[in-house]
């Protein structure tokens, strides 16, 4: 009697525990989903993080484009030169 009691309650909680993989399992597969979209969603941020790098040197040139402009506008002309006679 002992000994069926004892093998029927192991195989209750062998049954009990198979049950609970099928959680962890899903778990699993959550977990994946949540990586992939993560994933997904640092690739979309590194490319707004290019285009803003992309954006700020060609700002960087127009300014630079003004500068030398402006220094060529504030430069004094060159005196003329005197007539030789």
């Amino acid at each position: 009697m002992r000994k069926t009691l004892a093998i029927a309650l192991m195989l209750t909680a062998t049954l009990g525990l198979a049950a609970c993989d099928k959680k962890s399992e899903d778990k699993a597969q959550d977990a994946a989903k949540h990586s992939e979209q993560a994933q997904e969603k640092m690739g979309e941020a590194q490319d707004k993080v290019n285009e803003a790098a992309k954006e700020n040197a060609e700002a960087a040139k127009a300014q630079a484009e003004s500068n030398a402009a402006a220094a060529k506008e504030a430069a004094p002309a060159p005196a003329p030169e005197a007539p030789k006679n």
